[in-house]
């Protein structure tokens, strides 16, 4: 992108796709290193006393993000290649996603807290994505 004036913006579109990804590898970076900064001794004490893996930690909702969240991210192209251009890969393969995570960190699965979980996995991914893909026209997989 250029800035020459305040009023006149110039994209390179062979190039603008990878702001955001930018973006949040920032984030991510900056997240880190806070991370580090408030929990880096208590870290390299696990470490050097030999424990390679944290000790008390719930395997289950553990593993069972990483495996949704993977299922995710590979289901995602190809229902996106259905619908193509449409960014309705995010949309269908968002609500199933936030619905299974949600039961999964749930402490207790009661008809009240099932029907907002339901909720949330459908107002959510549908705001995200009307916001942008219809206002913001960004393409989404």
């Amino acid at each position: 992108m250029s800035f020459d004036s305040p009023f006149h913006v110039t994209i390179d579109f062979s190039t603008s796709h990878t702001i955001f990804p930018t973006i949040i590898a920032v984030i991510l970076g900056i997240l880190f290193i806070s991370i580090l900064i408030t929990r880096g001794r208590t870290m390299l004490a696990t470490v050097t006393n030999g424990a390679w893996w944290p000790a008390g930690i719930d395997h289950k909702r553990f593993f069972g993000t990483l495996v949704l969240t993977v299922i995710y991210f590979m289901a995602m192209p190809s229902v996106g290649d259905i619908f193509p251009n449409t960014g309705l890969g995010f949309y269908l393969c968002s609500i199933p996603y936030l619905f299974a995570l949600s039961t999964l960190f749930l402490h207790e699965r009661s008809r009240r807290t099932l029907t907002i979980a339901a909720a949330n996995a459908i107002i959510a991914p549908s705001v995200v994505w009307y916001i942008l893909s219809e206002l913001f026209n960004i393409s989404l997989p």
